[in-house]
């Protein structure tokens, strides 16, 4: 794909109009008219500027990139080097702090990076199989063998797992991710989740062994990453949506070996 129906199709997937994009990147909607039809060469300074008003995905900013002759600007890092320590280091300490509630680090496609010690929460119980890393949680949460026999509202709680990813996959193509979003649906309940006031937020209500638990989720970013294994992390932070799942995860945390089924 050459630049011009690169940028053409990027914007249409976008749903923006050429003034749109070009008043977001500053220029003028001639100048990305001439661009998409190949009557122009776009600089290397404006083809960042375009990508980054079109929100594109760091990866795909470098294929912007390629497509236009410039090197790419965007590294992927290893989350062994060395230069991530201090991004170890942050995760830990959000992680940490999280406690006594479940947290996770997960890539986009949902493989574990990291957990506290209260995600053992929802491994308890599950098949060896979905435990040996790379553990992917979407996997974890859906599949017969994980989570999903302990998730009271399962219809409902999956269907926004599959419908969030899917509205991720709808903004930004990619192959991996669909053929994970094409197994997820597969292990959706038969029938729609029940018609209903759903609050404020889609909670997930699993069973434990401590007793049933009404969590909710915050998905934190590194906004500003300017490197893809950075910008492709996301942390997971579940929160207690009363008091007496509050309660039970702070006295789990005091005592953390649990008790068995009531």
């Amino acid at each position: 794909m050459d630049f011009s129906q690169a940028l053409r199709e990027r914007r249409n997937r976008r749903r923006l109009s050429q003034l749109e994009l070009a008043t977001r990147a500053g220029t003028t909607q001639r100048y990305v008219s001439f661009l998409e039809s190949g009557r122009a060469e776009p600089g290397r300074e404006i083809v960042i500027r375009l990508a980054e008003s079109l929100e594109l995905p760091l990866p795909e900013r470098n294929g912007l990139l390629l497509a236009a002759g410039y090197a790419p600007a965007y590294p992927r890092t290893p989350l062994a080097d060395p230069v991530m320590a201090p991004v170890h280091t942050a995760l830990r300490h959000v992680l940490d702090g999280h406690l006594p509630y479940p947290a996770i680090v997960a890539d986009r496609y949902g493989d574990l990076v990291a957990a506290n010690p209260a995600f053992t929460l929802f491994t308890d119980g599950a098949a060896a199989g979905l435990l040996e890393p790379p553990v992917n949680v979407y996997r974890l949460a859906l599949h017969p063998g994980g989570m999903a026999p302990r998730i009271v509202n399962l219809a409902e709680w999956a269907q926004h797992i599959v419908q969030r990813l899917a509205a991720e996959i709808e903004r930004n193509p990619d192959d991996r991710l669909a053929a994970l979003i094409a197994e997820l649906r597969a292990y959706l309940p038969e029938g729609r989740p029940a018609a209903g006031p759903l609050g404020f937020a889609v909670p997930m209500r699993t069973r434990t062994a401590y007793g049933e638990l009404n969590l909710i989720t915050t998905v934190t970013t590194f906004a500003t990453a300017v490197d893809i294994t950075l910008a492709e992390l996301k942390l997971e932070a579940f929160l207690p949506m009363d008091e007496t799942t509050a309660s039970i995860l702070a006295r789990r945390a005091r005592h953390p070996a649990p008790r068995p089924p009531e």
